[in-house]
This record gives structure tokens, sequence and C-alpha cells, in this order.
């Protein structure tokens, strides 16, 4: 099968696309036939060798967490699923053709491989941080860097609980935060005047790791109003970072649900093939992305 690997830490040029031992589903696992693999920032911070204990690696390593496909070898004691079922969920080296997986769950009816794969760890990281971050219904959430995968959950996972979000972004990104239900403004010099003409500010998401965390501090009034999954300096702060992953089938339950009430809806920025997984990579690294990057198999 074709799989994309690295053998060293390092820029976008480390990936290779190729030719590898299919893996195969043991107790307790599933594995798919990969039609998409969603594209995260967690990949590429694994790929440059960040220090991220929740996804300790061997070198060589495959990319890639997310992914949505077709069922096709169910391990020992798994129930509830079928080969042929189209499922989507976490596992390992996603970007590949064959992906065995930890956590699934079917696919909400009328969503496409390509939309599925998006969704696991964003919508699983966009419920934990709402938790961690102590955000009741009534209050208000400032959301850094609201216009990608996690941010557009966050935002749409907040209002549908009764939470007032603002969100900043870039320039180009203005109505499409809007039109998630948040009030919106641009970062950039004068950023948190602007933020405080919007309203009370009572707890806050750092999403970009654009070095704002002082600023989050000062809008909410307290560092453990303040969750960051971007800055892996926020602990001298005194704010948590956020980056190990809670219950990602119950998050999964929650997506689809969230999906099939229409209060779920993330846009697809961007479509790349296994080959261009450096470009995804790449792309995903500059940010300003509206939505998910995804990887067709």
């Amino acid at each position: 099968m074709k799989k994309v690997s690295f053998a060293e830490f390092g820029g976008p040029d480390v990936l290779h696309l190729l030719d590898a031992e299919e893996p195969h589903a043991g107790p307790g696992r599933i594995r798919i036939a990969v039609r998409a693999a969603g594209v995260n920032p967690v990949d590429w911070r694994i790929r440059e060798g960040q220090k991220l204990s929740a996804h300790p690696i061997e070198l060589p390593a495959g990319v890639g967490l997310d992914a949505a496909g077709v069922v096709d070898e169910v391990g020992e004691g798994v129930e509830g699923v079928e080969v042929g079922d189209h499922v989507f969920g976490e596992g390992w080296d996603t970007y590949a053709e064959f992906a065995v997986m930890s956590a699934w769950a079917r696919m909400p009816e009328g969503l496409s491989f390509e939309e599925a794969a998006g969704y696991p760890s964003v919508v699983e990281t966009a419920l934990r941080i709402i938790r961690e971050v102590g955000v009741q219904p009534g209050q208000t959430l400032l959301v850094s860097g609201a216009s990608g995968g996690v941010g557009s959950a966050v935002l749409q996972i907040a209002r549908d609980r009764g939470i007032a979000v603002i969100g900043t972004g870039g320039a180009a990104n203005q109505d499409y935060l809007r039109g998630l239900g948040a009030l919106a403004t641009t970062y950039g010099e004068g950023w948190v005047e602007r933020v405080r003409g919007l309203g009370r500010v009572d707890a806050a998401l750092d999403l970009a790791g654009s070095g704002v965390i002082r600023e989050l501090v000062e809008l909410t009034g307290d560092p453990r109003k303040v969750v960051s999954i971007a800055d892996l300096g926020a602990p001298d702060l005194g704010v948590r970072f956020s980056g190990t992953a809670g219950s990602v089938p119950d998050a999964l339950v929650e997506a689809a649900d969230l999906i099939a009430r229409g209060r779920l809806h993330i846009p697809i920025e961007k479509s790349y093939t296994l080959a261009e997984a450096a470009a995804a990579h790449v792309d995903s690294r500059a940010g300003h992305t509206r939505g998910r990057r995804v990887i067709l198999i």
C-alpha cells in the first residue's frame, strides 16, 4: 500500500510517499480502507519533533490521526461495526491507503468521506477545551484564532450551549466568523481594545499560538480562565496548555449528533493527494485556514 512516512524530524521535505506493508486490526481495533484523512497542526508538530507527550513516536513513522473510510477488518472483541460500514474516527498513520483505528463512529447520513475526515480531532479538541476553560451558558468566550477547524467547532458548539462567542481572525474571515454566530474582530494593533468594545470576556482560548497569552489573561482577569492548545510557553504565565485528548469515542458520538442536528458544519478549505502531503503541512503551518484541510486517497 501507499503511505506517507518520515525517517527524521524536520521540515515538510522529510515526508515521503512510500510502499509499505499493510497494517492489520488487532484486538479492540478495526482497519479501514482510507478514503480521506484529516490534516491537523499536531501532524506537522510531530513531524518537526516537538515534544508532545500525548504522541510519543519512534522513527521511521507514519503521519496522521484522523480518517474516514470503509471498514475492511474487524479485530477480536469489537462489536457494533461490520465490514463495509462507513466510519470516521481516530487512529494511526492515516495518510495511507489502509489504517488501523482506535476510536470510530458511523458517519452521519449524507456526510461525504472528505467532510467526515476533518471532524474527529477537531471536535474532540473543541469539546475538551470548552470543558477545561470552565465557561458556562450565559457567559462570553473569546476565541483567538477562531477561523480554523478547532475554532469553527468551538464557536458552533459554544453557541449550541448558550455561550456567547467573540472570535478574532484575519480580515478576510470576518464574515465567516459572523456567519458562525460570533462577534468578530481582527487581530493586529489595537485588537485588545476592539475586543473590549465588544463586551465582557469571561474566558478565553488561544488556538493560534500567536503570542497573545498575556493579553488573554488581561482580558479575562485570571490565568485560570485561559486555555491554549498552541503556545507551549503558556504554563510559564500560569495558563493551562491542553495537549492530551479526552474520550475520542464520546467526542465522535457528540460530533455525529451535532452534525445530524445541523448544529455543526465546518467547510473544507482545500483537499490534497497523498503525494501532496508536504504541501498540506506547509499550508496548515502557515495558518489563516478557514475550516479544515484533508487528504483524499
